[in-house]
């Protein structure tokens, strides 16, 4: 497949080189790996909503509000598609690192005991090794470190290696932030399941540049940022089995997460992916991501 760079470029206004150049010359952008420049029409998606859309979502029973409702539906079930998975398995987050914390604090705290392990690899991201030293600290579940071989990569081998019935946790990046080395998610997540833990996939350097399939994988937990992606920052997801979003409880509550309370303490939270999203969500952010999928598509 060839691309045509000079029209790609016009699809990015950060490239127009009459508004952006240095020294008389192009930009070059090389940071893609931290955030990614943003297309027109994801800005014009993301403005849209507050320009001609703008009302709360899942507040009112008003035709605009309604049809954001209509908007941030189809959205869900666009991103769910990206990655072959069910609309009620995809979270709205503010990026990976929220999403990350989701399934630390409202699963691995949870669930794990000190006799526990969790397994990552020194290759990992902050957003994927913090949390977990927080879930380590709570619940005295001890942290370990799969070895890496010669050339900084995590085989399933170095993986069985260090697999016993303690583990209950295998949480590791599709592609390294560091070396940019891909991991096979799916014979790692085979090898977590036939000992009992969870396979948590860091998919934010991935979902940008290869086609994803969540149930190929088999993967549990699956995290990612729009801003890697062509999209607007402070927009995300966690995707997670149903079976164990239901489970997991959520990082924050408050409006818009429950069906019901009373004042004696009494509460009924929604299911799965509503419960997960107390409080008015990044609505532009959510229009900006659903046109960046778009975009990649």
């Amino acid at each position: 497949m060839s691309f045509d760079v000079n029209k790609i470029r016009k699809d990015f206004p950060m490239l127009d080189g009459n508004k952006h150049s240095f020294n008389g010359k192009p930009l070059i952008y090389f940071d893609n790996a931290a955030t990614t420049f943003k297309p027109y029409s994801v800005i014009e998606a993301s403005s849209n909503y507050y320009l001609n859309e703008c009302a709360n979502s899942h507040r009112g029973d008003y035709d605009l509000a309604y049809k954001v409702d209509t908007n941030v539906d189809k959205i869900r079930q666009k991103i769910a598609d990206f990655i072959n998975a069910k609309k009620g398995e995809i979270v709205f987050t503010s990026g990976c690192s929220m999403s990350m914390n989701i399934v630390a604090y409202g699963y691995g705290i949870k669930f794990l005991t000190e006799n526990d392990e969790i397994l990552l690899t020194e290759a990992e991201h902050a957003s994927n090794v913090l949390p977990w030293f927080k879930v380590s600290e709570v619940t005295k579940a001890k942290i370990n470190y799969i070895p890496l071989d010669e050339d900084g990569r995590l085989t399933p081998e170095n993986l069985r290696k260090v697999m016993n019935k303690n583990v209950k946790v295998v949480s590791v990046a599709q592609i390294t932030n560091v070396l940019g080395l891909k991991n096979d998610i799916k014979e790692l997540s085979k090898i977590a399941h036939e000992y009992g833990a969870i396979l948590v996939c860091d998919a934010a350097q991935s979902m940008p540049h290869m086609k994803i399939d969540v149930k190929d994988l088999d993967c549990d937990f699956l995290t990612a940022s729009a801003h890697k992606m062509c999209g607007p920052t402070g927009i995300g997801i966690l995707y997670g089995k149903f079976d164990l979003l239901k489970i997991t409880d959520p990082l924050m509550t408050g409006g818009g997460d429950n069906a019901r309370f009373d004042m004696c303490g009494n509460v009924a939270l929604l299911e799965a992916p509503a419960k997960f999203e107390a409080g008015t969500m990044n609505l532009a952010g959510i229009y900006g991501f659903g046109a960046a999928v778009d975009y990649l598509n």
